[in-house]
């Protein structure tokens, strides 16, 4: 709309609102009112202390073992949101024949580990290097392709344990059948057994065969069926 001014402007005042109209309250940031959720990138800090745990590795490659420790950063503590991611590993050992490689590893894994997001994957790259002089046999009979593999294995476990990961779990019908097949395989070859007991270092039988699914000593050929007493994986289905 136009106003036609037919008069001199002689004088102007600024208009306020008077004291009887409400005047809106100014209203909080959006972050006082939502706490914002921290997530793990590279922009986080360190922390003066972090939570960690060390894993012991002993292989046949070296008289001297390997000292594998990973720790944890906690984001959102105290809130509904709290959540224990790993960032950062470091690996020790008296043999320092492999320093070289053992060092650029920590730090790239470190790296993945600080970026954030899903690093699960590198449990599963590291355990299907193979070493070209071959693999090893473990406490338990499990079978490492490489000394890199059981590094992998160190994780992987680790990111179990901080809930990263699901470890595999058998179900209580499959564990049932497992112990009744192993009872079987046990009272069939009772002279066997009763000259190579089990023990605690190597929970299943000595004539058992390596499993190509779990990597592990605990295959054996019941019923014409060769069935793995550790993760029950079986050629018969």
């Amino acid at each position: 709309m136009t106003v036609k001014l037919d008069k001199k402007i002689i004088g102007y005042k600024v208009v306020t609102p008077s004291n009887d109209e409400a005047i809106p309250e100014s209203q909080p940031p959006a972050a006082e009112l939502e706490r914002v959720i921290e997530q793990m990138t590279e922009n986080v800090s360190r922390p003066e202390e972090l939570p960690g745990s060390t894993y012991k590795v002993k292989t046949p490659l070296s008289e001297h073992a390997l000292y594998i420790t990973i720790n944890d950063i906690v984001l959102n503590p105290g809130t509904d949101h709290e959540q224990r991611r790993p960032f950062e590993i470091f690996i020790n050992s008296k043999n320092m024949d492999q320093f070289q490689w053992v060092v650029a590893l920590t730090r790239v894994i470190s790296a993945v580990f600080r970026k954030g997001g899903d690093c699960t994957f590198l449990a599963e790259e590291l355990k299907a290097v193979f070493d070209p002089q071959g693999g090893y046999f473990k406490r338990g009979g499990k079978f490492m392709p490489s000394l890199v593999a059981e590094i992998g294995e160190a994780i992987e476990d680790h990111l179990t344990k901080i809930g990263m990961l699901t470890g595999p779990d058998l179900g209580e019908h499959q564990k049932a059948i497992l112990a009744e097949k192993r009872a079987e395989y046990e009272a069939a070859t009772q002279p066997a057994v009763a000259r190579a007991p089990v023990s605690e270092a190597n929970p299943f039988p000595e004539t058992a065969q390596l499993c190509h699914k779990c990597m592990t000593k605990a295959s054996i050929l019941m019923d014409g069926c060769l069935t793995c007493l550790n993760c029950g994986d079986s050629k018969c289905g």
